[in-house]
């Protein structure tokens, strides 16, 4: 994924343009979507680090797109941008999935604050082909979906991924195993292999990588 791509949805072309400039300034890709449906057609079409939805736009409002896209299991974090700040209204985008809430008008410094905070924990993150790692919860994800794996294999796996494209040295892989044999080592390797249905190259002299 990658953590700089965002999702706008707001139908004033003023501040979008406006937005849009600011942050490319400060080193994100946006794409921006005039209406409810065509940010729907999009969030199916790419992959975003973040979403940042007005409320009050054409054809299906932010509120509306977001709850559709959690019933999806789209859970990318969202940011609504939104002139609506009655407490009604402020409760049902939360209630919908928002991650937070900022009113308009608002200082494009403080959004950008924001937009990192939130960016910043999928930095948690590493990604390996159609694996990903949460740093955080040790969790191992193939195709969005956990894989179980004993503890030694999944810290051998985190090494691997970690050092991609370089091989990780053998002391290195040695010191991840409970009792550290150059056979506990073959067998773990080929336990993750076929778990995973991967490639792990023996580097003559060095050790493994990922390929």
């Amino acid at each position: 994924m990658n953590i700089n791509r965002l999702l706008l949805l707001e139908d004033d072309p003023n501040l979008s343009k406006t937005l849009i400039k600011y942050l490319k300034i400060n080193g994100y890709e946006v794409d921006w979507a005039k209406n409810g449906e065509e940010a729907m057609d999009l969030s199916y079409e790419n992959e975003y680090a973040l979403y940042l939805f007005d409320i009050n736009v054409p054809l299906l409002s932010g509120v509306d797109l977001l709850t559709e896209l959690r019933e999806a299991e789209d859970f990318t974090p969202t940011i609504i941008i939104s002139a609506m700040v009655d407490v009604a209204t402020v409760t049902k985008g939360f209630i919908a999935g928002a991650d937070d809430y900022v009113k308009k008008p608002f200082d494009p410094e403080e959004l950008l604050i924001r937009i990192k905070a939130k960016t910043a924990m999928l930095k948690q993150k590493i990604t390996f082909k159609e694996f990903e790692i949460d740093l955080q919860s040790q969790e191992v994800y193939h195709n969005k979906e956990v894989l179980y794996l004993a503890n030694v294999q999944k810290s051998l796996l985190f090494s691997l991924i970690q050092n991609y494209p370089n091989p990780v040295t053998k002391d290195e892989l040695m010191l991840l195993l409970e009792k550290p044999t150059d056979l506990a080592l073959r067998v773990n390797i080929a336990k993750l292999k076929k778990a995973l249905g991967v490639e792990i190259k023996n580097v003559r002299g060095v050790g493994y990588k990922i390929i």
